[in-house]
């Protein structure tokens, strides 16, 4: 059986989601470590796997693939006799979807390595400003967010497991705490991202127990 390789970075976000959706379908990888801040992403070899240069790339035997949602969705679609990411009937799964592209095409992609990278050293934008940036977007997003979720319940949808909604809930929440987001405004989020954590698929997929990253 081909070995399956999940590259990335331990604080990622997005990589983050991938480990926690490996970790829930039961499906066993090994991690590459692609140093974001060293820049290994730009390497030839690993642009070859991604000419966007992002992580993660998960590689499934001969199969490379990229983006987040896609793999995960792809996970759910190859290995159906594990637990599922996805809920079975279509009105859930458009909520499940919905929130977890509210965090991962609407809050992420304004916050994440490349765009601050890209306001420090292109714009002279300082490190206050940056983290006033940074707040701001995560804001406007859990401002909708937090209308969105039940509250009552362990979950982002109302259910006996976590869907992919909380795949992406839980990595976003992670880096909010980091930007020193006041999170005490969001009483749903930060309960569902409590008791998700206390899981183990998404304790075994923290940045702090990837020792081989840090």
């Amino acid at each position: 059986m081909s070995e399956r390789i999940l590259y990335g970075y331990f604080r990622s976000s997005a990589a983050y989601r991938v480990r926690i959706a490996l970790n829930l379908k039961e499906l066993a990888y090994r991690q590459q470590a692609v140093n974001l801040r060293a820049g290994e992403q730009l390497e030839v070899m690993f642009q070859e796997m991604n000419p966007q240069g992002l992580v993660p790339v998960l590689l499934d035997g001969d199969l490379a693939l990229t983006q987040s949602l896609a793999i995960c969705e792809y996970l759910d679609e190859a290995y159906p006799e594990t637990p599922r990411l996805l809920p079975g009937d279509a009105v859930h799964r458009a909520r499940a979807r919905a929130i977890a592209q509210l965090i991962a095409c609407d809050i992420h992609p304004l916050n994440n390595l490349r765009v601050l990278s890209y306001l420090d050293d292109a714009l002279g934008v300082d490190k206050t400003e940056q983290g006033a940036w940074y707040r701001h977007w995560v804001a406007t997003g859990f401002d909708a967010l937090e209308r969105l979720l039940p509250e009552e319940g362990g979950f982002c949808l109302r259910g006996d497991r976590p869907t992919l909604a909380d795949i992406c809930l839980v990595p976003q929440v992670f880096n909010a705490k980091r930007f020193n987001v006041p999170m005490e405004v969001y009483p749903n989020i930060t309960r569902i991202n409590d008791m998700l954590e206390k899981l183990p698929a998404f304790a075994k997929a923290h940045p702090a127990q990837q020792p081989d990253f840090l």
